[in-house]
């Protein structure tokens, strides 16, 4: 039945503006409907973003609503930090760690290695990529230099 996400939705304040950061982050620009609601592809022809240009973007922060988090390359991810500032967009701490380089977390079998930063409007993101596990021990969040240390295989 479910083959995936198509599309997922964020508040924005300035229409404009965020289809400029969001096409500054790779996504391809689709159309648009009556000048409030924009469509970029994170995915050409799979999936796409929705900003919908709103007063309500004030809303306090939970992932449940204001969170996505896209799926990339783990050689990507490895240089996302200085990739984002060189667009003047800042990472930003999360999970308790500095935004100095990826962070890990794990799970059974594999982990998460992940950058967060936040849009013009607040709203949360996320690079991300599975990474496997060959030390069934790690079972603690950890920056992505010592996961590397200590995730070598046996």
């Amino acid at each position: 039945m479910i083959k995936g996400l198509y599309e997922a939705h964020l508040p924005v304040s300035d229409l404009d503006r965020s289809i400029q950061f969001y096409e500054g982050l790779g996504l391809e620009f689709d159309h648009c409907i009556e000048g409030r609601v924009a469509f970029l592809w994170i995915e050409k022809e799979k999936s796409w973003l929705g900003l919908w240009q709103t007063e309500k973007v004030e809303l306090d922060y939970h992932p449940s609503i204001r969170h996505i988090a896209f799926q990339v390359e783990l050689e990507d991810l490895k240089i996302s930090i200085a990739w984002l500032k060189d667009k003047g967009i800042s990472a930003r701490k999360a999970f308790g760690f500095e935004p100095t380089e990826p962070f890990v977390m794990p799970n059974d079998g594999y982990g998460h290695a992940k950058v967060h930063f936040d849009d013009p409007d607040g709203n949360s993101l996320e690079f991300i990529c599975k990474v496997e596990k060959n030390n069934p021990d790690l079972n603690e969040n950890m920056y992505w230099s010592d996961w590397e240390k200590f995730n070598q295989s046996s």
